[in-house]
């Protein structure tokens, strides 16, 4: 008899955990409270046929996410276009801008225009920062850290230095260029795990070898191609996907879960992982059975919210980019902002993706899908009004790259998602888009647990818990979780006993040892 696994939650984490499971051999059931897989990753087509991801957007680090295909016998290609796109992006400063190209060549070529020697010392960085992304992505990334003793290994030791661990990001690029421009453009890619460049390692100068030297990659009809080709994938290894379901109580008994309430039903289950929130999954539980307290969340660096809006313009705009970096102000203000200070940033920096520039099915003809991005501080208030003032801001400046006027009344479709979006649709803790920031002390073993404690057969996986925030990561997450099941011993007592778990009716009592 196949044990049968409840999985909460349809993310990235949750889809890898629940297609890995399957092929092991579990009766895998995915519960999605929303009415289409993804999560963070979801899609929505308007009536005049604007198609948005409501997420995330940069297709980095492809190498990782073919070998979630391969896995299976896949290939990427199998589901989708990838396209590679040129420039990668576009970063604009309030002196000038800086398209990213996408040969490598060009790209020395470029360092080389805006520092003398530039491109030699991009070559020694890059050099560096490939070693440790096949370092991580082989001796690092893939481990479930219950413990520093996974990383006890000859090879480890003898990578430690190379892997500059106890220096931070930011005094690590100095040492490569003085432009201001350069190093910014090589500090950015780290913003993705969610604190300032000061309090990054170095070693996570493997960013810009999965994002400059891999590419810029965009899946035809969307990033959300990637989550459809991820559901049939575990589908086809026996999975099924159940949307519109909530959990609304996880259920114990001596040490063990026993079923879950969903939409207000009792379902019985002999393992499960839970995709979802860490935090708000372990308010499904009795008190004394949570991994953290709340002081312990209240004490961890978040990576942030972010203020989003999804707009449908009525004509085509001209020099704007797929992917674009409005920099014109300064980065530590908005991070301080963000990190320090905990409010709405008077100097924003922001993101736009148009990807209606690579795509023309997602966006009605002679029109334009934007996506405009503000990173902000979790917890904070937001409202209407604040939205707007931000999105004039917003507008502003992106008239004036694009030399557009009057772009406001070229709308035709607006929604802006904020930090309460986030709570409201993810029970994400603080309102949180990203998850922990990858900051030393919240790195490998300092991370939340994969597993509970004190119930035996109850797991996590995500973005708050191994490897850490962003797609890449979060599919891993789900393929090392997968792989701690194999450690689970079963006993089956095949005699029908009545348990002291007022959940359970008379049947077989599986435990785990």
């Amino acid at each position: 008899m196949r044990r049968k696994i409840a999985l909460i939650g349809s993310g990235f984490s949750g889809m890898s955990a629940a297609a890995y499971a399957a092929k092991q051999g579990y009766e895998v059931h995915v519960f999605e409270k929303h009415n289409q897989p993804g999560g963070r990753a979801r899609q929505f087509t308007t009536e005049k046929g604007y198609v948005f991801d409501m997420g995330p957007s940069w297709y980095w680090m492809p190498d990782i996410i073919e070998n979630f295909f391969n896995d299976f016998g896949y290939k990427a290609s199998d589901f989708f276009d990838l396209v590679s796109l040129n420039p990668q992006f576009e970063m604009i400063f309030n002196d000038g801008k800086i398209a990213v190209p996408e040969s490598y060549e060009d790209l020395k070529n470029l360092f080389n225009e805006l520092e003398v020697g530039a491109g030699e010392k991009l070559d020694e960085f890059m050099k560096a920062a490939q070693f440790k992304y096949q370092v991580a992505m082989q001796d690092f990334i893939n481990k479930p850290c219950h413990s520093w003793k996974e990383f006890l290994s000859p090879k480890i030791a003898k990578s430690a230095l190379k892997l500059d661990l106890l220096t931070n990001f930011r005094s690590y690029v100095a040492k490569y260029f003085d432009n201001p421009k350069l190093r910014v453009l090589m500090e950015f890619p780290v913003i993705f795990l969610g604190a300032s460049p000061k309090n990054i390692p170095a070693l996570y100068s493997l960013m810009n070898y999965g994002g400059y030297a891999l590419g810029t990659h965009y899946p035809m009809g969307g990033f959300y191609q990637l989550v459809l080709a991820m559901q049939k994938v575990a589908e086809s290894q026996g999975a099924t996907f159940h949307f519109n379901k909530t959990i609304e109580k996880i259920h114990t008994h001596k040490g063990k879960v026993t079923s879950l309430v969903i939409n207000g039903e009792n379902h019985f289950f002999d393992l499960v992982i839970a995709s979802s929130d860490y935090h708000h999954t372990e308010t499904l539980l009795d008190v004394n059975l949570k991994n953290y307290t709340e002081k312990y969340w209240k004490s961890r660096t978040f990576a942030p919210s972010c203020l989003i809006y999804y707009l449908g313009i009525k004509e085509k705009i001209t020099n704007i980019k797929h992917h674009t970096l409005f920099f014109e102000n300064d980065l530590d203000e908005h991070i301080d902002a963000i990190n320090r200070n905990r409010k709405w940033p008077e100097n924003p920096l922001f993101y736009a993706c148009c990807p209606s520039k690579t795509d023309s099915s997602v966006a009605p003809s002679n029109c334009e899908n934007i996506f405009l991005l503000m990173p902000l501080a979790i917890g904070i208030k937001d409202n209407e009004e604040l939205r707007e003032k931000y999105l004039n801001i917003m507008i502003n400046r992106l008239e004036k790259l694009t030399k557009t006027e009057n772009l406001l009344s070229k709308i035709e479709y607006k929604r802006s998602y904020c930090v309460s979006d986030f709570v409201q649709d993810y029970n994400a803790y603080g309102g949180n888009a990203y998850g922990l920031a990858n900051t030393l002390s919240q790195t490998a073993v300092l991370k939340p647990k994969i597993r509970n404690k004190k119930i035996s057969n109850l797991f996590y996986t995500g973005q708050l818990t191994v490897p850490g925030p962003g797609v890449p990561p979060s599919i891993i997450s789900g393929k090392i979780v997968s792989h701690e099941l194999n450690k689970l011993k079963f006993k089956d007592d095949e005699k029908k006993v009545l348990t002291e778990d007022p959940y359970l009716s008379l049947t077989t009592t599986r435990e785990f040892l």
